[in-house]
């Protein structure tokens, strides 16, 4: 079992940036890919970010390309979202999650899932 606690959310007013943080216990996160998907109220949960197991290859949301970097700390068993150019639109819970499956895009592929952290962009 991978258990996963995401930090560093929070309120910043547009134009500013955030790290996300998630931290995995229970066993190595290195041979999982890892992703981070949102959830704005009364939306779906949808995909931001995507990292393979080495970080060799990563993948993005239109919506935040050139905005949003994904990458991970195998050794720390850490995994970051570093977050610019925040937009109101950006608001959010974030969710960390563990996977094997080979679509990052798609949250059914992974097998666990972290609590959410909230992040606040105001205009």
């Amino acid at each position: 079992q991978v258990q996963l606690v995401e930090s560093g959310g929070g309120l910043v007013q547009a134009g500013g940036s955030l790290r996300l943080s998630c931290a995995a216990t229970g066993r190595t996160i290195s041979s999982y890919r890892m992703g981070w998907f949102r959830q704005a109220p009364g939306k779906e949960r949808e995909f931001v970010a995507a990292i393979s197991w080495s970080g060799g290859s990563t993948s993005y949301a239109e919506s935040v390309k050139g905005r949003f970097t994904i990458s991970r700390d195998n050794a720390k068993n850490t995994v970051y979202l570093q977050m610019n150019s925040l937009k109101p639109e950006d608001t959010a819970v974030y969710y960390c999650a563990a996977g094997d499956s080979p679509l990052p895009k798609v949250a059914s592929g992974y097998n666990y899932w972290g609590q959410g952290t909230q992040v606040t962009v105001s205009s």
